[in-house]
């Protein structure tokens, strides 16, 4: 192991990037969606380009405290290529959130009243509805899971549906990140 090491310590010399405390995040979701350097010139969005993007978020944590993976995905998305040269301008972005997730769309209060703690995806949705993340949450799921729209954070909007949703954003031009 101690040999594996010392191999590998010229790369992490001559990366010039200490990832000790792990990837940094940032700079357009300050705490969420950590980001690694990748080469300069690697192939990247077009930066004159205007782009709409959706991510469909369907999959919760495990447990009640864990934040969603997805909603960290779309952090990553935006501060990636923000650290890469594209402008935030350039990039609307919106979450079509339905089925288990629908419960990591609730406030505090709400949350609090079915798992006895905060909800941990809080903070992360309030930043991305500060960046202009559009956050949609499917009726149907809502409704089949007894959530009301007076329960939601306020950065999510209620939909009739999350299929709804894809086809309206769909129409509009928006590009589904496929995973």
């Amino acid at each position: 192991m101690f040999r594996k090491l010392i191999m590998c310590l010229p790369i992490l010399l001559l990366a010039g990037t200490s990832y000790a405390a792990g990837p940094p995040t940032g700079p357009i979701i300050k705490d969420f969606g950590p980001v690694f350097e990748v080469p300069e010139g690697s192939y990247n969005l077009a930066k004159d380009t205007h782009y709409k993007v959706t991510m469909d978020v369907s999959a919760t944590g495990d447990f009640p405290e864990d934040i969603n993976r997805s909603m960290v995905s779309a952090a990553r998305f935006l501060n990636m290529h923000a650290r890469n040269g594209i402008e935030a301008k350039n990039i609307e972005f919106a979450l079509i959130v339905h089925g288990p997730a629908s419960k990591d769309m609730l406030g505090d209060e709400g949350y609090e009243k079915r798992y006895q703690e905060p909800n941990p995806n809080t903070a992360l949705m309030n930043q991305l509805g500060a960046a202009g993340v559009e956050i949609y949450l499917c009726g149907q799921s809502a409704a089949y899971m007894k959530i009301a729209a007076e329960e939601l954070n306020p950065a999510v909007t209620m939909a009739l549906s999350a299929m709804t949703v894809h086809v309206r954003l769909q129409s509009e031009g928006y590009t589904l990140i496929p995973f």
